[in-house]
């Protein structure tokens, strides 16, 4: 799993049937020390979290499970969880 922050959204009128309801998020992913590690990327939420919402990513087969009473959504990144808290021991390294 990784972590990425939700930095907009994306409206699409015209998707695949099976994403049904679900919000199509950008979230630019954060290294541990939460900076920007890469592109944004766009991501499933099924939980609508919110813009600036630190969040926890599922990617590839795990994503399509990662959805509440849906099975096999046909996408590669999916918003697991808020973070709530994180705690880093920095002897651990990075």
């Amino acid at each position: 799993m990784d972590m990425g922050r939700i930095i907009g959204t994306i409206v699409a009128t015209q998707r695949d049937e099976a994403l049904g309801q679900y919000r199509l998020a950008i979230v630019q992913p954060v290294d541990g020390a939460l900076e920007p590690k890469g592109e944004p990327q766009i991501a499933i939420d099924a939980l609508n979290r919110r813009q600036g919402d630190l969040v926890f990513l599922v990617r590839s087969g795990d994503a399509m499970y990662a959805h509440p009473g849906e099975w096999l959504v046909p996408t590669d990144l999916a918003i697991g969880g808020l973070v709530e808290h994180l705690h880093m021991n920095p002897e651990a390294g990075s």
